[in-house]
């Protein structure tokens, strides 16, 4: 009995460090590093296509980026994180992810209509954030609530604000 619970705890750590770390990481990296230069674009040109179109590229750049630098970064044998290419495609897809989130509601043509969907976005991919980390990270909540919330809310302001300007 107590060999199956080892063995369940073991496979959980290694699913945990394989797919959820390096998920959660690109969908950190792809919702907070995408924010400045979409919201930016959004607001200096509030041309909701040009804006699409930064968002897509970022998004992908940054996926790219991420999947192969998690891929590269450990074997995994050393460090026990498991398949470096399976984290590589976990961190570059979230990655992705985290940044179409708030760029496709630009392909709506009305500006305040998009900016507020993808506000609206933002605000969810945050939330699913701490989420995750309290749930598989085991991170409290109030605390991944506040650095995730906080530090995504100060990006997004710097791309306002520059963007305004």
């Amino acid at each position: 009995m107590a060999d199956t619970k080892e063995k369940d705890d073991e496979e959980h750590r290694r699913f945990v460090l394989t797919w959820v770390q390096p998920g959660l990481a690109g969908l950190m990296d792809g919702s907070v590093s995408t924010l400045a230069p979409i919201f930016a674009v959004a607001f200096a040109t509030q041309d909701t296509w040009t804006t699409f179109l930064v968002g897509l590229a970022a998004s992908l750049g940054a996926g790219i980026s991420m999947g192969f630098t998690e891929a590269a970064s450990d074997d995994g044998i050393i460090s026990g994180r498991g398949s470096p290419i399976k984290r590589g495609i976990a961190s570059g897809v979230m990655t992705t992810i985290g940044g179409l989130g708030h760029a496709l509601p630009y392909l709506i043509p009305h500006f305040w209509t998009a900016t507020i969907i993808a506000f609206a976005v933002v605000f969810v991919e945050l939330w699913a954030i701490a989420w995750i980390q309290n749930r598989y990270m085991k991170t409290p909540f109030l605390r991944a609530a506040l650095q995730v919330v906080v530090g995504g809310a100060l990006v997004l302001l710097v791309g306002v604000v520059i963007g305004s300007g």
